[in-house]
């Protein structure tokens, strides 16, 4: 049975959940996680800790096809609920020219991801530590952090590749046009979003791209966007922030 917990002083962080026991993947995991999503609607992320402890063992558990699978289920299950998948896994000991050919198994986790970050320190009592970034929507990149003793958090240092700027999305600017000071409410399903805006899209890619760009459309915008499920399914809504 799923068990759901706030613990370490989040008592005051009403979004945040903590399960400490699941299904295996392929028995029944993506059924909890559909389960909890259809509770809290507004999901966005979710955490997975790691994927050792998900995983089914077999003979054949690091081959190729077994890793690309994996994921390959993963990645299916998020698609579908536009929702963002963190997975967390390892790195193996041994040093490679390739940073990336350090993760654990086959390149078969990697190569159906949409991207990975690696983290990594020289030494581990180091208060610094390398981020590399790959991902097939993005400049591939590396930062160098430094750990803040007292706040317990890593800082930007610096970055040896120019660092990556999103690129235009047209959705967004739409959705400006649609949401204004006259108008400043909206709400409607994706369906209905694309006929009032004549967009050429499918209504799970609006969803989508809805639930990656939020932050950027409070931060460029100043547009609050939620979404909710009810008995007529996923509903949209839009708020125009008070700019005083």
């Amino acid at each position: 049975q799923e068990r759901m917990y706030r613990m370490f002083g989040t008592d005051s962080t009403e979004n945040l959940y903590f399960s400490v026991s699941s299904k295996p993947l392929g028995n029944g995991l993506t059924d909890q996680l559909s389960g909890f999503i259809r509770e809290h609607p507004d999901t966005m992320l979710v955490i997975i800790d790691t994927l050792q402890k998900i995983r089914e063992v077999d003979s054949d558990s690091y081959s190729y096809a077994k890793d690309y699978e994996i994921i390959n289920q993963l990645k299916q299950f998020s698609d579908s609920w536009g929702i963002c998948l963190l997975l967390v896994h390892h790195t193996r000991k041994q040093k490679s020219s390739d940073n990336f050919d350090m993760i654990s198994g086959t390149n078969g986790l990697l190569g159906c991801a949409d991207g990975a970050f690696m983290l990594y320190k020289e030494t581990r009592t180091s208060n610094k530590a390398t981020l590399e970034i790959s991902g097939r929507d993005q400049q591939d990149q590396k930062i160098h952090l430094i750990r803040d003793e007292e706040k317990l958090c890593w800082n930007f240092e610096k970055a040896e590749t120019e660092l990556w700027k999103e690129p235009p999305e047209p959705l967004l600017e739409c959705i400006a046009n649609l949401v204004t000071e006259e108008n400043p409410t909206w709400q409607g399903t994706a369906t209905e979003l694309i006929e009032k805006l004549g967009l050429d899209m499918k209504p799970n890619v609006v969803s989508l791209k809805l639930n990656v760009n939020a932050g950027r459309l409070m931060n460029d915008y100043s547009i609050r966007y939620t979404n909710k499920r009810n008995h007529s399914g996923r509903m949209i809504f839009f708020s125009l922030l008070s700019k005083e």
